[in-house]
């Protein structure tokens, strides 16, 4: 009797331990798989919680492991590149989803990655879902993924969604009808978008110059948009000269080793210094000054509680209209984050209350960025048609060029001598410590001692402030080296 007596003992913990199990966990349970569907799932915000739950709410039979990756706050989140192949290279192109938490916080996500595996219809639904529960997030990275257009479509969409977002990378994924451009949208707040190796053609550069400006619309956010390694000519660079011409937000461009000759070289260099509006042009300015003068005759349908908030001097532009969109867009889904922020009995509010602490802190954070940081004003989104220094000339209305882009990259393109004295004028036509501050034409077809592309190289010595910088630290031990001989 003394012998049974542990074996049943055993037995009963097992049992236990088995109708425990399913109270636990609650996705093994056969009640809660047959009333939960997909669509009724509510994310918990633990990306380790729902992925799992997600895809098996989708009958996925090989389901991605999920990798995590501890990140500091303070560490910056860059705008893509290739993995480092530190571990083997059947380990590294298994199929998996690399997670990046807040200081290992489960509930914190700042960063998803998705590398050398081809994703289908099903994960892609599961990342839609996810993305917009996730307040802190910041990037989302697919290297050679193998996207197609109706899946770029779903993710734009929840991109949309997410106020915290900032970062998207799609490097290798050509897309045959050119949905790129989507994540420019005008509900998208991202500040960095990367489209390396996309096989980006001509009809590809249209559709992401559109997306930058037009006479009636402009991004407001995007401040770095690489399309290196793609297959954008002339007809391309002409598309994305015309999206700079009203675009005031970009700062980084990069163009570099693409199919760009002569011509597509001069248009790009027009923009940076004197832009003769066209008569469609002409036409929207004279619709915004009469805008400006009749407010009660403007077509455009502002919400009082904006234009409450609107100086007396700005006007209700299609473009202003279009922030004031994507403001209203963001007050919502703050005010989501603040009821969500509510203790429901699903997850401890505590960490609730630090992830959306810190995802507001990260937007106030890009929201400054378009604040003038000299006098810490906000920066009116006024359509660059009514700029007071137009000049009328020969029968036409010139309006200075793009002062706000600072770094443009045309290296590897196919550019000879003949387009450089049109940089060379536009450079020179920029003043007043605006402009552009570095240009990189290296690596074209001309020879590197031509005169003009020497002019335009120490011009833009003179420009880079990392060279001044250098300069005043040079002086500065100078200095410490005679006050210490003395």
């Amino acid at each position: 009797m003394a012998r049974k007596k542990p074996a049943k003992d055993k037995s009963e913990k097992n049992s236990e331990v088995e109708e425990s199990a399913p109270i636990q966990t609650g996705a093994t349970s056969d009640e809660t798989s047959a009333t939960r569907t997909f669509d009724d799932y509510e994310c918990s915000g633990s990306v380790m919680a729902d992925f799992p739950g997600l895809c098996a709410l989708l009958d996925m039979k090989n389901i991605p492991a999920l990798k995590t990756k501890s990140s500091s706050s303070n560490q910056e989140s860059t705008t893509g590149g290739r993995p480092s192949h530190k571990k083997p290279v059947h380990d590294v192109f298994k199929p998996h989803l690399q997670v990046e938490l807040e200081n290992g916080d489960p509930y914190c996500t700042t960063g998803m990655k998705i590398f050398g595996w081809t994703v289908d219809e099903p994960i892609i639904r599961v990342l839609s879902k996810m993305i917009s529960s996730l307040p802190t997030l910041h990037s989302i990275d697919f290297w050679q993924a193998g996207l197609t257009d109706p899946m770029v479509i779903t993710l734009a969409n929840a991109v949309c969604a997410c106020m915290s977002l900032r970062v998207i990378t799609l490097e290798g994924n050509p897309l045959v009808d050119h949905s790129h451009h989507l994540f420019l949208s005008e509900g998208s707040v991202l500040t960095h978008l990367n489209l390396r190796n996309n096989r980006i053609e001509d009809e590809g550069a249209r559709l992401l110059g559109a997306g930058l400006s037009t006479s009636t619309s402009a991004n407001w956010s995007l401040t770095s948009l690489n399309l290196s390694f793609n297959h954008i000519g002339d007809v391309g660079a002409g598309h994305i000269a015309k999206g700079l011409r009203f675009n005031r937000t970009l700062l980084f461009l990069s163009l570099s080793n693409n199919h760009i000759g002569d011509s597509g070289a001069i248009q790009l260099a027009t923009v940076f210094g004197e832009v003769v509006l066209t008569h469609e042009e002409i036409v929207q300015r004279r619709k915004l000054l009469l805008n400006k003068t009749h407010p009660s005759s403007s077509v455009v349908d502002v919400d009082q509680s904006c234009t409450a908030k609107l100086s007396s001097d700005q006007v209700p532009s299609v473009a202003g209209n279009t922030s004031l969109n994507s403001n209203k867009g963001e007050n919502k889904s703050t005010a989501k984050k603040r009821e969500s922020s509510k203790p429901d009995g699903k997850r401890a509010p505590t960490k609730d209350q630090k992830c959306l602490k810190k995802s507001e802190g990260q937007d106030m954070e890009e929201k400054n960025n378009v604040y003038d940081q000299e006098h810490k004003k906000p920066v009116e989104m006024v359509s660059p048609l009514l700029n007071e220094a137009l000049q009328q000339r020969n029968g036409e209305l010139i309006l200075p060029g793009n002062t706000t882009l600072a770094s443009l990259s045309l290296a590897g393109n196919r550019i000879t001598e003949l387009s450089l004295p049109q940089f060379l004028t536009s450079l020179q036509m920029q003043d007043g410590g605006k402009g552009l501050l570095r240009l990189c034409l290296q690596r074209n077809h001309f020879a590197a001692e031509c005169d003009t592309f020497m002019r335009i190289k120490e011009l833009m010595t003179l420009r880079d402030p990392l060279n001044k910088k250098s300069e005043e630290e040079t002086e500065e031990e100078g200095e410490g080296s005679q006050c210490s001989d003395n």
